[in-house]
């Protein structure tokens, strides 16, 4: 049986720089979150000037973002871990509706491997 009905969940968006990559990663891991996609050196611009998307030294001056499909109920807690990461290092989230198929594959993970 296929499950392709749609389930409206929360995308969860966050760039931060790369030194702070890590941070966000085990906020993530901690959360419980069934998976995440990064994608590194991405360029911009925001408050503090133009981001450049290559790697100019190391990956640890780059802006990465890191993104997550997650129930609703894990937004709240999520927020509230990069709240604090936020007070001391830039970065910033979004968060908005999306429609996925395969309901499944953004359920919690009770042990997350890895």
């Amino acid at each position: 049986m296929s499950d392709t009905s749609l389930i409206m969940m929360k995308k969860v968006e966050i760039i931060v720089i790369g030194e702070d990559l890590h941070l966000v990663e085990q906020l993530l891991l901690e959360a419980h979150v069934s998976g995440f996609t990064i994608v590194p050196n991405v360029s911009g611009r925001g408050h503090h000037g133009i981001h450049e998307g290559h790697l100019l030294f190391n990956d640890m001056h780059t802006l990465d973002l890191l993104f997550t499909v997650v129930p609703e109920s894990l937004v709240d807690p999520i927020l509230a871990g990069l709240g604090t990461l936020f007070e001391r290092h830039s970065g910033v989230v979004f968060v908005s509706d999306v429609w996925v198929t395969r309901k499944h594959y953004f359920e919690q993970y009770a042990n997350y491997p890895g």
